[in-house]
């Protein structure tokens, strides 16, 4: 009997900045803050007209506030603090649910005041969205011998929206697809351990914590990095590889890998344009 093991959002923790963050959403901002090298405080209190106060989710360095929208309460009181307190420099971002539904990916909106290009940002997670490999870290003694995984991806596309979307979901997950068939059964090795190569393999070796190794490996079935094949390093190169196939109106792209079970990486990176 084939057992799939299903994560729900509540039973994940968020942490950033030593902040233990609600949902997926604030993480990402989170995330999205800290890549722009933005100070922020987390939860804080604005006072209100009427001697209340209410609780923003982010404050940025700038004296800016960002709500994230989970809820419907959370709708409603972004909604009194811009009616009430016009002067605050408040931005809301949240799940498409509260423009629309869709049963297969979660989507982010951003909107303000103005009618300026809102900035969106799309999550697609799929059991499909997979890839197996293998390994080897030499400078890590539990993973210093060969050992392969198979890891799960999910990836998050920010930018412009057009029409109201920011990559059709199709498209997305094609791209994504083509991109990690092009990794899937692949051995991950640091190029600073090759020692010479000839038509058909690559020769690497190298001493670690186990001993001393020299594999001979396939060109066709190696993928040598420019550094060690950590799971933060296979995100990275994912991004890298996905940069070029995306539109012009995609600023960054996050990929989160999942290693195992509750652990991974998630790296975000912003997509240089062409002039």
């Amino acid at each position: 009997m084939n057992k799939e093991r299903i994560v729900l959002n509540s039973d994940l923790r968020y942490i950033d900045r030593g902040n233990l963050l609600r949902s997926r959403s604030e993480l990402s901002v989170a995330k999205m803050l800290s890549f722009l090298n933005q100070k922020y405080e987390y939860d804080v209190n604005i006072r209100m007209p009427d001697g209340e106060s209410s609780k923003v989710d982010f404050k940025t360095g700038d004296n800016k506030y960002i709500e994230v929208v989970d809820s419907e309460e959370d709708a409603i009181k972004f909604k009194n603090i811009r009616e009430k307190l016009p002067t605050v420099d408040i931005v809301a971002v949240g799940h498409s649910k509260y423009v629309s539904r869709t049963n297969e990916i979660d989507s982010l909106f951003f909107f303000d005041n103005g009618d300026r290009i809102h900035t969106g940002s799309i999550f697609i997670e799929d059991p499909t969205l997979a890839f197996d490999y293998a390994h080897i870290l030499p400078l890590v003694e539990k993973c210093s011998v060969l050992h392969g995984h198979t890891s799960t991806v999910m990836v998050e596309i920010i930018g412009s929206m057009k029409n109201n979307l920011v990559l059709d979901f199709g498209e997305a997950k094609r791209i994504i697809k083509e991109t990690l068939d092009a990794i899937d059964h692949k051995f991950f090795i640091n190029k600073k351990y090759l020692l010479k190569e000839d038509e058909l393999h690559y020769y690497v070796a190298f001493e670690g914590p186990k001993g001393y190794f020299s594999l001979q490996l396939p060109k066709s079935t190696t993928y040598m990095l420019s550094g060690e094949a950590t799971v933060e390093k296979l995100s990275l190169e994912i991004i890298k590889l996905l940069a070029p196939k995306m539109p012009k109106n995609v600023d960054a792209l996050g990929v989160y890998i999942y290693e195992g079970i509750n652990k991974g990486a998630h790296i975000i990176a912003g997509i240089k344009k062409e002039k």
